[in-house]
């Protein structure tokens, strides 16, 4: 199977280019900025939620996730919030791949998967032009690198991939793991958890996971905590 690139630009991608260039322009005091970057970026999120309707919210929930375990981490204030919009924003490059491969979510052929390995790069690539998205799209770029070198695109490997990104990582892979017939969010949550530890030191870091492990236990002990919330 031959993959090609999409001739025509998806036209989801050219509404979100305009949404970012208005941000982009904004010249706001650094907290109203930071709060109008929050709220057009779930905009956004939500433009990815119509083109991939499969994931709906995964955006927001990954973004939730990251941002407990960014500040268990001890991340400043800006860095917390690039987090956020790159989880927001992580599988926009998804949106630029051949409309089968937006599409199909059943096994794929090696080309096939080689394709969509690209999503991380071109997703980057996309957002990097805006200088308020520059730090989250390196962070998006890295996401899908693992702890051992054996990850995409690149293959870096341990402290050398961005900590934004290993968080980003993690919270990605949390929220995505499916647990079947599995409706309570606290019990998907523990299963999801067990299947994050077995990659401890291979595929994530294992502070961070130990870090998101302690997210869980004191979430479980906080009902308006956003790791306990129920998926939308």
């Amino acid at each position: 199977m031959q993959v090609t690139i999409p001739t025509t630009v998806n036209p989801a991608v050219l509404k979100i280019q305009g949404l970012l260039r208005k941000t982009d322009h904004l010249r706001l005091p650094i907290r109203s900025r930071r709060d109008i970057e929050s709220i057009l970026m779930r905009q956004v999120s939500k433009e990815i939620d119509r083109t991939l309707p499969w994931q709906t919210g995964h955006g927001q929930r990954t973004a939730a996730v990251a941002l407990a375990l960014g500040q268990a981490a001890g991340l400043h204030t800006e860095a917390l919030h690039q987090v956020k919009l790159a989880a927001l924003l992580h599988d926009i490059g998804r949106l630029m791949l051949p409309p089968d491969l937006i599409e199909d979510r059943g096994s794929l052929e090696p080309e096939s998967y080689i394709a969509i390995q690209h999503h991380a790069r071109l997703g980057a690539n996309l957002l990097e032009p805006f200088a308020f998205l520059q730090e989250a799209s390196i962070l998006i770029a890295h996401h899908h690198e693992r702890w051992d070198g054996s990850g995409y695109p690149y293959g870096i490997r341990s402290t050398f991939i961005p900590l934004g990104a290993r968080i980003l990582s993690i919270a990605d892979a949390f929220d995505a793991i499916f647990v079947p017939e599995v409706s309570e969010r606290s019990l998907r949550n523990h299963i999801a958890m067990k299947i994050i530890r077995v990659a401890s030191g291979t595929q994530f870091d294992p502070r961070l996971v130990q870090l998101l492990d302690c997210c869980l236990i004191e979430g479980g002990h906080d009902q308006k905590s956003t790791l306990s919330s129920p998926r939308q």
